[in-house]
């Protein structure tokens, strides 16, 4: 399937790191097992093998303050308008207690309402140290015309300037900010949900579980995009070395969660809360979407969490993907995999976006 130069560009401005990174503050990593030899690409989904190349033949620079510097300067991905039946302003929400304030999108349907509607609070992904809100400005216009909600997409700080506590903290102030002036913005309080990609995902994971912790909002749902969920990945726990090869890789994951908590990825503690994956208990989360492809690196880290959510009692969707990588999703749109994955994403959140049925 041939991908046009768009569909790569976003793609890769979206997060997906295909360098061989170098984590500098890092855990020793343990050895990676090794497959039976077969040529990486056999493994791909056929339809998602052009993108895969693509990837594989733009290899970035390793990881360091340097290199992070030059890539964050790098312009902003060129995208046409929407097209969208939405309006998108720029916003600010007040921080949090010793935060400064959040900017956002808030980015609203052209179509009329008959009520309140429901409201998603939007993360972008980049590994927790890359990314811009621009880079989801049109996936989020069409979300909002397509499931008649309100989104804020949140220009969160990234690390390693800003640690953990700080970009969780940016994307509650704009859930709080959201949930507070819900009257006024037309939102109804009992359909609010978080959703992001990649690290975006662990942000939201992270904030649903502040939002749980805190008891003052709560969440309809929540819908993690091959979620950034454990700091072990790659450092204390190695995957399979045909996992992980394409896109988003183990070196620049340790150099993420290294850059995100302040101190090396994989160690036996991480402060509590800016690790999804290290959280005891689930109970409590709102229902839940995962989906992940098969060759991603998350994809252990991801069915785990599902397989925990189920434990602990709450309605959760794992969709897996065989053959995908990293973000196939944004590479190859209209490939039978992405939309099939894009469709099941989108059934779930809008039965949660759906208006409360009255009572028979």
């Amino acid at each position: 399937m041939a991908l046009n130069r768009r569909e790569l560009a976003a793609g890769l401005a979206f997060g997906l790191i295909a360098g061989q990174a170098t984590a500098v503050a890092a855990v020793t990593p343990t050895p990676r097992s090794v497959a039976e030899p077969l040529d990486i690409l056999d493994r791909v989904d056929p339809e998602l093998r052009e993108g895969a190349v693509r990837i594989l033949e733009r290899p970035l620079p390793e990881f360091t303050t340097a290199s992070l510097a030059q890539l964050r300067a790098f312009p902003p991905l060129e995208t046409p308008p929407s097209g969208a039946a939405a309006t998108t302003v720029d916003r600010r929400a007040p921080g949090r207690p010793g935060q400064p304030e959040v900017g956002f999108q808030w980015i609203v349907p052209t179509a009329a309402a008959t009520g309140p509607r429901p409201a998603l609070i939007h993360i972008h992904g980049g590994g927790y140290i890359l990314g811009r809100v621009t880079d989801t400005t049109a996936m989020c216009e069409q979300m909002a015309a397509e499931f008649g909600c309100l989104i804020a997409n949140v220009d969160y700080r990234l690390a390693p300037e800003t640690p953990f506590p700080g970009p969780m903290e940016d994307c509650y102030a704009v859930l709080e900010w959201v949930h507070a002036n819900a009257d006024e913005l037309g939102v109804d309080r009992t359909r609010i949900a978080v959703m992001g990609e990649s690290a975006g995902g662990g942000l939201a994971a992270m904030t649903a579980i502040a939002a749980r912790d805190r008891g003052e909002i709560p969440l309809c749902y929540q819908v993690l995009i091959y979620p950034m969920l454990d700091d072990r990945t790659g450092s204390a726990v190695r995957v399979p070395d045909f996992i992980g090869t394409i896109g988003w890789n183990e070196a620049g994951n340790r150099f993420g969660w290294s850059s995100l908590l302040g101190q090396p990825a994989g160690q036996a503690s991480a402060p509590y809360g800016g690790v999804p994956a290290r959280i005891e208990t689930l109970a409590g989360l709102p229902p839940t979407f995962i989906g992940v492809g098969g060759l991603d690196l998350f994809v252990d880290e991801n069915l785990e969490y599902g397989q925990r959510l189920v434990a602990a009692g709450i309605p959760t969707r794992l969709h897996l993907t065989p053959g995908a990588y990293h973000g196939f999703d944004f590479i190859a749109p209209e490939s039978r995999a992405s939309r099939s994955f894009t469709a099941a994403w989108k059934e779930e959140l809008g039965r949660a976006f759906s208006p409360p049925q009255p009572a028979a």
